[in-house]
């Protein structure tokens, strides 16, 4: 496939259609039109169609998409094709939480260790992985070539250990941290910043608006 440059709204979009044909494949559908998918997610036939041919269009005109197909080439664009490996650093609430999520595995993310500083946390188990120091991160990271660092951590000293993980062959950081991150342009950052999610949906409920 070409390489073209595609709009972040049509990226975004990507994991919603993933999850939908997900959904049709568990119900054991097999093809489906642009005008029934419009239906199910609420988004225009056209804008779907407008998505898809971003990447080759999938569709039979009288046919529709084969729901299967369509699945795995959308996997193939996202990249869960193939297995990523990620480590947690920081393992409070919200650390051991997403530890426990097993979806990920489902999804191809692999996590294979989790880390924190705080000595009455060092040693627990979440799940099957054992809680490490967090001085032992980098050293993880270069042993297992973790591609992916969530970091759930405190603001404070964030922004020394995400460096000592990117020295160490980090690709992707995936952040909630309260915390904005200067690293490489070969690393790829996405921020989750839950609070300020929370204040759009106030704002929205204050004005009775839905916002994109």
């Amino acid at each position: 496939m070409e390489h073209k440059e595609i709009s972040r709204a049509v990226i975004k979009r990507l994991p919603r259609y993933y999850r939908y044909l997900g959904e049709l494949l568990e119900e054991g559908i097999e093809r489906i039109s642009s005008n029934e998918l419009s239906e199910r997610m609420k988004v225009t036939a056209s804008q779907i169609r407008q998505d898809l041919n971003h990447f080759g269009g999938f569709g039979q005109q009288g046919y529709g998409y084969n729901v299967g197909y369509l699945y795995d080439e959308i996997a193939k664009i996202i990249g869960l094709d193939h297995k990523h490996t990620l480590i947690i650093v920081g393992a409070g609430n919200l650390g051991q939480a997403l530890a426990n999520y097993m979806n990920f595995e489902r999804r191809g993310f692999l996590i294979l260790g989790i880390f924190d500083k705080n000595p009455e946390l060092i040693g627990k188990k979440v799940r099957d992985m054992e809680i490490e120091d967090i001085s032992l991160a980098a050293e993880f990271v270069k042993k297992h070539d973790i591609e992916i660092a969530v970091l759930t951590l405190p603001k404070a000293g964030a922004t020394e250990v995400v460096g000592n993980l990117v020295d160490a062959g980090i690709k992707g950081i995936w952040n909630f941290a309260h915390v904005d991150l200067e690293l490489p342009d070969s690393v790829i950052v996405e921020n989750v910043h839950l609070s300020e999610s929370l204040m759009k949906l106030s704002y929205k409920l204050s004005r009775g608006e839905d916002l994109e």
